[in-house]
C-alpha cells in the first residue's frame, strides 16, 4: 500500500528517531512510504492560541502539499492529525478551500489506527522484555476517539507486560501553549501524572504523541526516575537480540 508520512514539527526537529521508526515500521508492514517534500507545520500552536486568521496561510500551504496524491496520510501524533482533520471548520467561509480540506482530512490517519484498522494488523512481530504503562494522549482518545488500537498493538508485543495506570486518561498537563500560559497548573498536572506512573513501577512509559512524552519524560528525568520513555513506534520496532534469535 502507498502511504504519505506526515512527520510533524517535533518529529522533524526534535524526535527524528521516532519519525525514522514510524517509516521503518510502515515499510516493515508492506507500505511504500512517500514524503511530501513541501509539508510544513500544521499550524496547531497558533490555532490553539486563538490565532485562526493568522494560521490560514499555513493551513492552505499544507493542504496543497498533501494534495500531490490520494494516498492515506499517516502521522505519529494525534494532536497534529486532529488539527488537520479540523481544517474544514477553519475554512468554512471559503467553500472551495473547505472542500479541499475535507478531502485531505478524510485521508488523515493516526499511526496506530492505520495499522489496526486499515492494514488489519494487530501483531507486528515486536519483542520487548519488561513492564510498561501506556499514556493515552488527549488528542488521540478524546478528540479522535482512538482508545483500543494502541493497546491492541502493545498487548501483542512479545515479552511486554502492560500494567494498569491509575487515572490513565487524565491529561499530562502539556496542552500545547497551555503549558506556557498556565505553567504552574501544567507543572502540577504532570507531577500528578508521574506519581501515578511511578506507583505502577514500570520499566517503560509508552505513548503515541511526542509532545506528551516530552512533557512527562522531562518530569521523570527531573525527579531522577529511570523509566524509559518510548513512542509506540519505537516499541513496535523493538526486537531484542535474545528474543529474536
Amino acid at each position: 500500500m502507498n502511504v504519505n508520512f506526515y512527520v510533524t514539527c517535533l518529529g522533524d526537529v526534535l524526535k527524528f528517531r521516532t519519525s525514522r521508526d514510524c517509516v521503518l515500521l510502515l515499510e516493515k508492514l508492506g507500505c511504500h512510504v512517500h514524503f511530501p517534500d513541501k509539508q510544513g507545520c500544521c499550524g496547531q500552536p497558533a490555532l490553539n492560541s486563538g490565532y485562526t486568521r493568522e494560521s490560514i496561510p499555513a493551513i492552505k500551504s499544507l493542504i496543497c502539499a498533501l494534495e500531490e496524491n490520494e494516498f492515506p496520510i499517516v502521522s505519529p501524533a494525534g494532536s497534529c492529525a486532529y488539527a488537520i482533520k479540523s481544517y474544514p471548520n477553519y475554512l468554512a467561509g471559503e467553500p472551495d478551500w473547505a472542500a479541499r480540506a475535507r478531502r485531505v482530512a478524510a485521508r488523515m490517519r493516526d499511526l496506530t489506527s492505520f495499522i489496526v484498522n486499515d492494514l488489519a494488523i494487530q501483531d507486528v512481530g515486536a519483542r520487548l522484555q519488561g513492564r510498561a504503562v501506556y499514556h493515552p494522549s488527549c488528542s488521540l482518545f478524546r478528540k479522535m476517539g482512538i482508545r483500543e488500537e494502541p493497546l491492541i498493538l502493545l498487548n501483542h508485543i512479545q515479552g511486554l507486560e502492560l500494567l494498569p495506570l491509575s487515572h490513565a486518561e487524565t491529561c499530562c498537563g502539556f496542552g500545547g501553549t497551555f503549558s506556557v500560559k498556565m505553567a504552574d497548573v501544567s507543572g502540577e498536572m504532570v507531577k500528578e501524572k508521574v506519581s501515578h506512573i511511578m506507583a505502577a513501577k514500570p520499566d517503560f512509559l509508552i505513548g503515541a504523541d511526542i509532545s506528551c512524552l516530552m512533557n512527562i519524560g522531562g518530569r521523570l528525568a527531573r525527579e531522577g526516575h529511570s523509566v524509559r520513555v518510548m513512542h509506540i513506534a519505537e516499541a513496535l520496532m523493538s526486537c531484542e537480540e535474545k528474543a529474536c534469535r
